[in-house]
């Protein structure tokens, strides 16, 4: 399986697609709409960053309680009652004059439901498609991430010109039952991975198990922080430049986008690992720019480039699936993806808080000299993970020639 027409034609992973480009596309609209909202309402940096990107934070209270359930609920029940939920929060979104702190309490709710069967929706597509067509599989489906941003905050940037933020909302909600129903209809139960029943002890004993490798552990922590980081930069784009923010959101899902396409579906899997470490570079070094304070299209141009460097995740990603246990590959999936978020989360709240102090444009560029220190300081770990001929290592970190069967390691 190399090319897209081999891919689009499994009908489940058709209708996975097109069921996460409706719910980007809802996220996107509502967060624009949001955080215009709260800026107009408060003139606050950090609470517009906070609306548009805090909300996953919800994602660590996920990761320590239920997303054992990324294993253990099959995933196609999973993932369509996590979406009916969170069609329900953007329902109440819908209703003018709600207060701004419900509002907020309803994205958080809504992140910490998304959070829980975050790992399903990754791990669903090794079953969908061969494992070694993961990579190209996530690339596309990246890929949708990418143009439903472009398309969200620019359909959005153009709405919030002509309609109230609540009639934007009400667009997200359309989007969100198609999501919900897409989901239902358009995909096979497939068995849970996991016999145990969902709960806290269990999600923190597996947990313990995926991070006590160092491989897995270094992996996780280049996947978490310096994307956050600049995702810290992307939270400034409405202090920076107002109403014309939505050019800047969409160059960068458009730079994410090319880089996806490119490394996912052009580059060999030893290409791939060539291109990680200038690829993790180029996510940060770019937006040093801001220090100048540039023009938008210069800013446009900066966004563009440097959200390339997002492909590095792809062969990283690759390398986690490698080195983790089968019968936990929904929870580490979940944890890679909750981690990311919540880091992000993190990192657009300092982002914001910094920019209330400085102006937004040196903010940017102090986040992302942060992010480019980071990436250099990660970078010799990585060395634990590259290719070779070592099998994967167990989930309790144990060496692979210990294992026994299956079950001995099962969570």
């Amino acid at each position: 399986m190399r090319t897209y027409a081999d891919l689009f034609a499994v009908r489940e992973f058709r209708n996975l697609f097109l069921a996460n480009c409706a719910g980007i596309a809802a996220h996107t609209t509502s967060a624009l709409a949001l955080g215009a909202l709260t800026y107009a309402s408060t003139g606050s940096a950090l609470l517009t960053a906070l609306s548009m990107f805090g909300a996953p934070l919800a994602g660590v209270l996920g990761s320590l309680t239920l997303l054992s359930a990324a294993d253990s609920v099959p995933p196609r029940r999973a993932l369509t009652l996590a979406a009916l939920l969170v069609t329900a929060g953007a329902a109440l979104q819908v209703v003018p004059g709600l207060p701004l702190w419900a509002r907020f309490a309803i994205i958080f709710a809504s992140a910490y439901v998304g959070s829980i069967t975050a790992g399903a929706r990754w791990a669903l597509l090794t079953d969908i498609v061969p494992v070694e067509a993961y990579v190209l599989a996530r690339a596309t489906m990246n890929t949708s991430v990418g143009v439903m941003q472009i398309a969200g905050f620019g359909l959005a940037g153009v709405l919030l010109v002509w309609l109230s933020p609540y009639q934007v909302f009400l667009l997200a909600l359309a989007l969100r039952a198609v999501a919900a129903a897409v989901g239902w209809f358009g995909l096979a139960e497939h068995p849970a991975r996991a016999t145990e029943r969902v709960t806290v002890t269990r999600t923190l004993r597996v947990n313990r198990q995926l991070w006590a490798h160092p491989g897995r552990r270094s992996l996780l922590l280049n996947l978490w922080v310096p994307n956050g980081l600049i995702v810290g930069c992307e939270a400034l784009f409405v202090p920076y430049a107002g109403e014309r923010a939505g050019f800047l959101l969409a160059a960068a899902a458009l730079g994410m986008l090319v880089g996806d396409v490119v490394v996912g579906r052009f580059l060999t899997p030893a290409r791939r690992e060539r291109w990680v470490h200038p690829l993790r570079l180029l996510l940060a070094v770019p937006y040093l720019a801001f220090v100048l304070s540039p023009p938008l299209p210069v800013a446009v141009a900066v966004a563009l480039v440097a959200s390339v460097g997002y492909a590095a995740a792809l062969p990283l990603q690759d390398r986690l699936i490698t080195h983790s246990p089968a019968e936990a590959r929904g929870q580490v999936l979940g944890l890679h993806h909750n981690g990311m978020m919540a880091g992000q989360a993190v990192c657009a709240a300092l982002a914001g808080a910094l920019a209330d102090l400085l102006a937004p444009y040196q903010a940017v560029a102090l986040v992302a000299g942060a992010s480019l220190a980071v990436t250099l300081a990660l970078t010799s770990g990585l060395r634990r993970t590259a290719p070779g001929p070592v099998p994967p290592p167990r989930a309790d970190g144990g060496d692979a020639d210990e294992r026994t069967s299956p079950a001995a390691t099962a969570p």
